[in-house]
């Protein structure tokens, strides 16, 4: 495999583009003084063990090259396509990458795509990101002004759209068959045709299973006939691919896996042996083939989208992101935090002061510091209750004593977690009633929630002076997509890039978006210290 080797000497152009470079995308000079550090040749022989040596096939680009480009890509924010453009229109991206005067781009728009899904597969990526980060301090180009050990650290989320098509119960099934014919047919060296005739699938002939089924899709009969038939079509498949012994073959397994677990979210069988469509949803619902850990999430009651919730956490001082995770659509926030925690250790980060969505207030990341002596913001849940009636604040709570007082004076004991009931005797007589409950025998009833001392610790803060700051740094801040400054008297805004793209598997860039990796390296060169300066 050939290596990337560009000269170490600066050409009279190069030196002319450094000197230009003095003040504004300082990150490109660094890389190209530096490049022949980062990628040695024992760096680069690591690259070149996640490719196998067959001699078949076209001769790769140089993995450094690729490397290289990646960096610049997530320092600059952009798409794949609009990287390899660079790579011709950019002359900062031709002194990196050593293609000054090149009329073709460096690399194609998949070439890249496919290697950085290699990247992520054999976890090189933290280890390109680790080398950049001890280069920069070896070098001391960077004003390593250091982090303080305890940070104040923002966690919240954002849609991510998945990359796989969501479809229907007929186009799962369908999609799913499809795939199980194609890899028969590529096993037993035959046309997918053949398969579909010989396991009694004729439906798959046609150019999609709808255009099969040709029925009238507003028509709720026709439309139950039509699950019944295809689901028929399909166990015939099945058992063709079992008796043919193919059900065990890697390439076909995930797909007859894909077929099962259709089976059992969407359909069911009624009193005659049929098939249907079961009515409501299944809780962890597959809503993609191609994507098998895509899900449908919320964001808001009126606001859906399919694929990924993205989990970021943010320095507030130096507004860096120093941790990131992805989880499928419809899990809680609070499942993020052990990669977050993760992530946060491995850079030996202690977080003093943690501002969350109140959706991770249940979290061990907050549990942790909370226990280390730490602080954690977040919008307490609101204590509600009918206009003009008496809410939980107008109660009285002893969390010491395990003990609730209402406003007339009468005490009852608690545990966390329970409903608390106050004698109904007492209540009937009581002048306040009228203010307090609108049961017509009952008497007033209060939640105690598991965490009710840290709910009461929240409200103590939600109008303090470390809550304001909090507030006040979210509006001044100029960098608002380069940070999540949560506030606990309003949702933030969301944020746009987060740091790295090893969680994002399976995923494509699509919305002109890429993971800003070296976002910390690219504007804290101390310019004192730099040859760039000299």
């Amino acid at each position: 495999m050939k290596r990337w080797n560009p000269p170490r000497e600066l050409s009279k152009k190069e030196n002319f583009i450094i000197k230009r470079l003095k003040r504004t995308r300082k990150l490109f000079a660094f890389l190209r003084l530096h490049r022949h550090e980062l990628f040695d040749e024992a760096f680069q022989s690591e690259l070149e063990e996640m490719y196998r040596r067959t001699g078949a096939g076209e001769e790769p680009v140089p993995p450094a090259l690729l490397c290289m480009a990646l960096i610049v890509q997530g320092y600059l924010g952009i798409s794949d396509a609009e990287a390899v453009e660079l790579t011709v229109m950019d002359m900062r991206w031709q002194l990196v990458l050593d293609c000054f005067g090149s009329e073709e781009p460096a690399f194609g728009q998949g070439t890249l795509q496919q290697f950085r899904e290699r990247l992520i597969a054999n976890d090189m990526d933290r280890r390109l990101l680790e080398r950049t980060i001890e280069l920069a301090r070896r070098t001391k180009e960077f004003d390593w002004k250091k982090l303080p050990k305890d940070l104040r650290v923002a966690v919240d989320s954002r849609p991510l759209e998945g990359a796989g098509r969501v479809e229907d119960t007929f186009n799962l099934l369908g999609h799913a068959a499809r795939k199980i014919v194609q890899c028969a047919a590529a096993l037993l060296k035959t046309r997918p045709e053949d398969i579909c005739r010989a396991a009694g699938i004729p439906l798959l002939l046609n150019s999609s299973i709808k255009a099969g089924l040709d029925i009238n899709w507003s028509n709720p009969e026709e439309k139950d006939e039509a699950i019944d038939l295809l689901a028929g079509q399909v166990a015939s498949l099945d058992a063709w691919i079992e008796k043919n012994q193919l059900s065990i073959k890697e390439s076909v397994r995930p797909y007859i896996e894909a077929v099962a677990e259709v089976r059992r979210q969407d359909l069911e069988e009624t009193r005659d042996g049929r098939v249907r469509i079961r009515q409501g949803v299944a809780a962890d619902r597959r809503v993609s083939i191609e994507d098998a850990e895509m899900r449908h999430g919320r964001k808001s009651k009126s606001k859906r989208f399919n694929g990924y919730k993205e989990h970021l956490a943010t320095d507030l001082d130096s507004k860096l992101i120093v941790a990131c995770a992805v989880t499928p659509a419809n899990r809680p926030e609070e499942e993020a935090t052990p990669q977050l925690h993760e992530d946060l250790q491995h850079q030996g980060i202690e977080v003093g002061q943690l501002a969350i969505d109140r959706a991770y207030v249940n979290s061990g990341l907050a549990a942790d510091v909370l226990t280390a002596g730490g602080e954690v913001i977040a919008k307490p849940w609101r204590a509600q209750n009918r206009p003009n009636f008496f809410t939980k604040a107008d109660f009285k709570l002893n969390l010491r004593d395990k003990t609730i007082t209402c406003p007339a004076g009468q005490t009852e004991h608690f545990e966390p977690g329970e409903v608390v009931e106050f004698d109904p005797e007492i209540c009937g007589s009581c002048s306040l009633r009228g203010q307090c409950t609108h049961s017509a025998s009952g008497g007033r009833t209060v939640h105690i929630a598991e965490d009710e001392q840290l709910q009461q610790r929240l409200r103590k803060l939600q109008g303090s002076r470390t809550l304001l700051h909090v507030k006040v740094r979210r509006r001044d801040t100029k960098a608002r997509e380069k940070t999540c400054l949560i506030s606990a008297a309003r949702r933030p805004s969301r944020i746009l890039k987060p740091y790295t793209e090893r969680h994002r598997r399976l995923l494509t860039p699509r919305n002109n978006e890429t993971f800003n990796l070296f976002d910390a390296l690219g504007k804290s060169i101390d310019v004192k210290s730099s040859p760039l300066s000299r």
